[in-house]
């Protein structure tokens, strides 16, 4: 029987059981992909993080992302959960399909940095009618797992959206939308039921997407960012350069060992 070590953490979670969900699961070295794919599967978080020793230079770890059905090629959440379990003092560096992310520590909040969207408007009628909204300009995002924002009038708005999660899947976007938030600056919901996640929880690579679109909006340096999902969230954004730093904290809520 082969064991390995098992962490669940709740990322962009001001308390456990809030947050995104993630595991993560520290390596030696690669697993075969189909088994990396079953656990995440056997896992059934929104994201299973694996991470190997790197020998990169400008690395510490490898990481890669997978969903219960796909790896995926950016995932916030869970590389800032990596990066709670595997940070000591500097910031961690993780080589990644979509570059070095790095997480480091500002006090007492985790900051991950990792590339600004490049934002284009296009017209997705068909994505606007499965999310149940009027054909309106969306906002599509190239390296952030095809995000495709969607800005309504207000946050209930946001909160109201009843997608056709059947419709969804046949569509390759990351659906987000979003509003001016009541309590916090921004709110927003990410939905990707193209990798198997119909509502995701709290969503780092979709305010990379968020955050330079939200900054020119709101005439501000940063924001904070509500992602008004059952489970909640809470991300601290900002621009620097090219760059976007997500800041968030981070609970540990299980500790094991994953066997097969």
């Amino acid at each position: 029987m082969t064991s390995l070590p098992f962490f669940q953490v709740d990322a962009f979670a001001d308390r456990p059981l809030t947050g995104n969900p993630a595991a993560v699961m520290p390596l030696d070295k690669w697993l075969d992909d189909t088994l990396m794919q079953a656990i995440a599967a056997e896992n059934n978080l929104s994201e299973t993080a694996f991470t190997v020793p790197s020998e990169r230079d400008d690395a510490d770890y490898d990481l890669r992302w997978f969903t219960p059905a796909a790896e995926v090629e950016l995932c916030g959440h869970a590389t800032l959960a990596a990066g709670h379990v595997l940070i000591h003092s500097d910031p961690v560096r993780f080589a990644t399909q979509s570059g070095i992310l790095t997480v480091g520590r500002r006090e007492d909040v985790l900051q991950l940095d990792l590339p600004a969207a490049s934002l284009n408007e296009v017209r997705e009628p068909e994505l606007c009618r499965a999310l149940g909204l009027p054909d309106s300009a969306v906002w599509l995002a190239k390296g952030c797992n095809d995000a495709a924002i969607i800005e309504l009038p207000d946050e209930a708005a946001v909160r109201a959206v009843q997608p056709d999660f059947a419709a969804l899947k046949r569509i390759h976007r990351m659906a987000v939308v979003t509003a001016r938030g009541k309590q916090h600056d921004i709110a927003s919901r990410v939905f990707v039921p193209y990798v198997g996640i119909d509502e995701d929880p709290v969503t780092g690579s979709a305010h990379a997407a968020l955050t330079p679109y939200w900054l020119e909006r709101l005439g501000r340096t940063e924001f904070i960012a509500l992602q008004a999902s059952a489970r909640t969230g809470v991300l601290h954004c900002r621009l620097e350069g090219d760059r976007v730093v997500l800041g968030g904290h981070c609970h540990t809520v299980i500790v094991g060992q994953f066997q097969f």
